[in-house]
């Protein structure tokens, strides 16, 4: 049997509060290391990508999130340099006031829309926050 390359499933959450700010991540690891990004991570064998966005915002951010809805999936193979990588993307609301950097986080902090233009930020996440912001 011919062994196939499949791409790996991520989920990002944009955790947001009533003011439409929302949370960003500075990552420790490679790639894009001391970047800011959007919190999320890898999707668990047997797990729905509902169940590892909940699991990857409480282990990254201390934060346990409500999901609203699916921003979009991102699929370009390039978005990631450590191979193909497909992102299913929520929306969702939590207890800011919770928030810690944790896991794979090298710091945390809140974001306005107006703020992305003077911060660096890992991935296709600047798109995806403009993508999100669209359709709220």
């Amino acid at each position: 049997m011919q062994d196939y390359k499949k791409p790996s499933i991520t989920v990002d959450v944009v955790i947001l509060n009533k003011n439409k700010e929302f949370i960003l991540i500075k990552r420790k690891n490679s790639p894009y290391k001391n970047y800011w990004a959007i919190p999320g991570g890898f999707v668990e064998y047997g797990e729905t990508v509902e169940r590892a966005a909940i699991r990857e915002m409480k282990e990254e951010t201390n934060i346990d999130v409500d999901l609203e809805n699916i921003i979009g999936v991102y699929s370009d193979p390039d978005r990631d340099p450590r191979g193909h990588t497909i992102t299913v993307v929520f929306y969702g609301f939590g207890n800011i006031k919770n928030m810690k950097a944790d896991s794979d986080a090298k710091d945390i902090d809140i974001f306005s829309y107006d703020d992305l233009d003077n911060i660096t930020l890992a991935f296709d996440h600047e798109k995806i926050l403009k993508d999100a912001f669209n359709l709220l």
